[in-house]
């Protein structure tokens, strides 16, 4: 197979790096460009620009009580990591440039050092406009949903809230400047287990997206996208609010 050079740019953390490793065993070495992390009072900022403050209020208290809930999940969650045999940290030898962001300076200098032959996101920002007319190469985004129907955050949670679980998958596409409205390259669906909560999602969805990974990468490389058309619905979607979330949780066991 011809030598190609492939960066990915995350946050960090489990999921991202299964994804990212399992392109390594594929591809061979990836380097991985990592963010730092948004600080609380932006990101609270821009969410209450766009769903106002009683929601961004209620939609945070639900990560913070999601994070709690993230050591209770851990037994599940090194289920689905031993079963489907997951590398979730980075390899010793792991190139690993840190940036402040995806759309920084720094990120987009680091990029075209790289010279890549494709750009792969996996949990960081959303990159700007004139971060995406820097990269020469093409850019793809994995997403934890079916999109277009589950833009945005938690894509497998409103699939189950909206007893959708037919729509409980990832998505792999083409990035432009809207949120996962990038043209559609690849989509997986699974089952989630009762034992899967929104702390648990991420990991499973992670775990049954390798292979869509690697294929779309691959199409990439070898110039041969052909984005799937869908008539699905398109909504972009956030944290649920504290009382929706405990709501759901009590009285119908979707946590």
């Amino acid at each position: 197979m011809e030598k190609h050079k492939i960066v990915a740019i995350t946050a960090g953390g489990p999921y991202p790096w299964a994804v990212i490793n399992a392109l390594a065993e594929k591809f061979g070495p990836v380097t991985v460009i990592h963010e730092q992390p948004e600080s609380k009072a932006h990101f609270l900022k821009r969410r209450a620009a766009k769903v106002g403050y009683l929601s961004t209020a209620g939609q945070f208290a639900t990560m913070m009580v999601s994070r709690l809930s993230k050591k209770v999940a851990q037994q599940r969650e090194n289920e689905i990591i031993g079963e489907f045999g997951l590398k979730v940290v980075p390899a010793q030898d792991q190139k690993i440039i840190t940036v402040e962001s995806a759309n920084s300076p720094d990120c987009i200098a680091a990029i075209a050092g790289e010279k890549p032959d494709v750009v792969f996101l996996a949990g960081c920002r959303m990159l700007h406009r004139k971060t995406l007319e820097a990269i020469e190469a093409p850019v793809i985004n994995y997403h934890a949903g079916i999109n277009p129907k589950y833009r945005g955050m938690l894509g497998g949670y409103w699939a189950r809230i909206n007893n959708d679980v037919e729509n409980f998958g990832t998505t792999v596409h083409l990035v432009d400047e809207g949120v996962d409205t990038g043209a559609i390259l690849k989509q997986a669906r699974m089952k989630p287990s009762p034992k899967d909560s929104i702390a648990t999602y991420a990991m499973l969805q992670a775990a049954h997206s390798r292979e869509i990974c690697i294929s779309a990468v691959m199409d990439v490389l070898e110039g041969k996208t052909t984005p799937i058309s869908s008539d699905l619905p398109s909504k972009q979607w956030f944290h649920p609010p504290i009382w929706s979330y405990v709501w759901n949780g009590a009285t119908r066991g979707i946590w």
